[in-house]
């Protein structure tokens, strides 16, 4: 297929050596990747590792009733499917693109042997997994600890973070889902924050008029997830 958007546009696939590069790019395929496509199912076997380029992966956790809480989000800088580089081939959550978009993708079983056989990629890899792992507890912690609209602000700077733009295409309901709360919750948090002249929100379309406002407005859990990216990913 043709694909707009080069693998070195996925961060992690570009801090490689370029030797490690070449060996990476052999096997992957581009992908596109359609709003809403579950990549995969908790408890599914992971057949494939997703590189995103431009597009965001929402990782969710699902109760036995359905309802499922956001639990980390992934665009340029990472990868979907590190249980398989942790030796285990299925997942406890549910992979699902959040902004649609383009992407890599290479079978599992490939990747763990580039990742067993490659130290450069098993070192990066890893220092990646535990940035994740940081977003994930701090999330817990912003669910616990902080008022929907601190939430509501993390969630949408995540989200640029990840796509260099200054407008989200996002339903309330969509967002409703990804927290765990209820869509009057949302519609209430964002209209405090369309108030305050951070953002603007019609018809599905958020767009972030003043980013160092809602930086201010958001908890420090945003602060903490970007800087263990920056610092544990690339040092």
């Amino acid at each position: 297929m043709d694909i707009p958007f080069s693998p070195h546009g996925n961060t992690l696939i570009n801090a490689l050596p370029l030797e490690d590069q070449r060996q990476l790019l052999a096997s992957l395929e581009p992908l596109s990747m359609q709003l809403g496509e579950v990549l995969y199912e908790s408890e599914q076997l992971l057949k494939y590792v997703f590189f995103p380029v431009d597009a965001i992966v929402s990782l969710l956790y699902v109760m036995e009733n359905g309802a499922s809480t956001e639990i980390a989000v992934v665009g340029e800088e990472g990868m979907v499917g590190t249980p398989v580089i942790m030796g285990t081939n299925t997942s406890s959550c549910r992979a699902v693109v959040q902004s649609a978009g383009y992407g890599y993708r290479i079978r599992a079983g490939t990747l763990k042997q580039i990742f067993d056989r490659r130290p450069a990629v098993a070192h990066l890899f890893l220092r990646y997994t535990q940035a994740l792992i940081t977003q994930i507890t701090q999330t817990a912690v912003c669910n616990r600890h902080c008022v929907l609209e601190q939430q509501l602000c993390r969630w949408l700077l995540l989200s640029l973070d990840r796509l260099h733009k200054t407008e989200l295409i996002m339903t309330q309901e969509l967002i409703a889902n990804m927290l765990g709360v209820r869509r009057e919750g949302i519609t209430a948090a964002a209209g405090k924050l369309q108030k305050q002249g951070l953002i603007s929100y019609s018809r599905g379309h958020i767009h972030v008029l003043n980013r160092p406002g809602l930086e201010r407005m958001a908890c420090e859990c945003y602060q903490v997830v970007r800087q263990a990216y920056a610092s544990l990913l690339y040092a």
